[in-house]
């Protein structure tokens, strides 16, 4: 089992910049996947970035191609999502996840531990 906190939330304005961090600990973290999921006020959790286990391989929601950038450091058992050119409906809760496999799947399937996640709040 993987335990998960997310840090770096909060509130920006339109075209602004935030920095999502995730610490786990539990299994050894340059095994598995991870991955960012965002869920907005009364819409289903979708997904964000994922990156595979030695940051080798990422994959991006058409949404947020070429804003958002997923980044992990396996000595510091952290991943990260620099989040660039911020818009009002990337407003949502951000959640990280610790993959069930290697590989940056897309789904949440693919994600066995979730964190508690983090508030994003962007200004219009």
């Amino acid at each position: 089992q993987v335990q998960l906190v997310e840090s770096g939330g909060g509130l920006v304005q339109a075209g602004g910049s935030l920095r999502l961090s995730c610490a786990a600990s539990g299994r050894t973290f340059s095994t598995y996947a991870m991955g960012w999921f965002r869920q907005a006020p009364v819409k289903e959790r979708e997904f964000v970035a994922a990156i595979s286990w030695s940051g080798s391989s990422t994959n991006y929601a058409d949404s947020v191609k070429g804003r958002f950038t997923i980044s992990r450091d396996n000595a510091e058992n952290t991943v990260y999502l620099q989040m660039n050119s911020l818009k009002f409906e990337d407003t949502a809760v951000y959640y990280c996840a610790a993959g069930r496999r290697a590989f940056a799947g897309t789904q949440a399937y693919d994600y066995a531990s979730w964190g508690q996640g983090t508030q994003v709040t962007v200004s219009s």
